[in-house]
């Protein structure tokens, strides 16, 4: 009799645990089917996100080049996706007087000297009466003896596109120094050749030139930490982020989008370049133009518009 009870029991305890294990495998199945199913929804989710991304640029593409034709405007333009590294680009090559985005590869030639040991950024500069110069900035209004750094005149040149501080740095290092450190940094079609506001070199054939796809090449080596090194280029891009000349790239953006540039602007020339900061992605942009008008208004609109155009691609996948 005990041995029937112990057979019994040991029956159901068999039978137990396979029907624990077999409750325990449909579990795990359902829950690798679920995953598997997952997974699938995921990669097909993924899947149509590129395709409409890709479309969504292929229209943009189509919308930029109808947007630039509308213009009567000398139009040399780089637009990249950062993430995807895809570009739309319109005469990235040729050359078109820099303006003040010449203050960019000056920015980025002062630190190549600072680590050469050619110049102190904290060293100071003492602002003489022939230093002051029209256009934009505030160094002109300031009395002649007054005395800044280095690290001063380049925040001055780069976020308030100052005038008289990047003809003292033109000075400070020389033109000579500073084309060679473009060079360096890989700029094939940037040069110095004169001072800011210099209309007699200029009336005299005398230039500065620059092309989008020059523009795009430094921004991006900064924007990816590989200009110089990665502290180097958070610093120079603080300083293209703190631009306070805003009435190209942002004007039609998100009051909040954060935009690191620089603009360019003289009789005939409009400009911006810089990094646009997403909410799906960040973008390059460099949209440098020549043009026939009286007022630069219209190529600001331009500029504005192809802006717009670029950030309103990301909210469209």
């Amino acid at each position: 009799m005990k041995k029937i009870v112990l057979l019994i029991i040991a029956g159901c305890l068999i039978i137990g645990a396979y029907l624990a294990y077999s409750t325990y495998s449909d579990y795990k199945g359902g829950q690798l089917r679920q995953s598997l199913d997952r997974r699938r929804a995921e990669e097909y989710e993924r899947k149509l996100t590129m395709a409409r991304r890709k479309a969504a640029w292929a229209a943009l593409k189509k919308s930029l080049e109808s947007q630039i034709s509308s213009y009567n405007v000398d139009t040399g333009m780089v637009i990249k996706d950062l993430e995807m590294n895809w570009e739309i680009n319109c005469s990235k090559d040729s050359l078109i007087p820099s303006a003040s985005l010449v203050k960019i590869p000056i920015m980025c030639a002062y630190q190549y000297a600072a680590r050469d040991g050619k110049i102190n950024l904290s060293d100071k500069v003492e602002l003489k009466a022939y230093n002051k110069t029209s256009g934009s900035g505030v160094l002109k209004t300031f009395r002649p003896g007054t005395v800044f750094s280095v690290d001063d005149l380049i925040y001055l040149m780069i976020t308030q596109s100052d005038n008289t501080a990047s003809n003292m740095l033109i000075d400070l290092l020389g033109m000579d120094t500073l084309n060679a450190y473009f060079k360096k940094m890989g700029l094939k079609h940037t040069n110095l050749s004169r001072k800011m506001m210099d209309f007699k070199a200029r009336k005299n054939g005398i230039e500065n030139y620059t092309t989008a796809s020059d523009m795009a090449y430094l921004l991006e080596k900064i924007y990816r930490n590989k200009f110089m090194n990665i502290s180097t280029s958070k610093k120079c891009l603080r300083l293209l982020t703190s631009q306070k000349i805003k009435d190209r790239i942002p004007k039609k953006l998100p009051q909040n989008t954060v935009v690191a540039h620089k603009t360019g602007l003289e009789n005939g020339i409009c400009h911006d370049a810089g990094i646009v900061y997403a909410n799906k992605g960040n973008f390059l942009i460099c949209v440098l133009t020549k043009h026939q008008y009286k007022h630069a208004r219209y190529t600001k609109r331009l500029i504005q518009d192809i802006s717009l155009l670029t950030y309103n691609y990301y909210g469209s996948f």
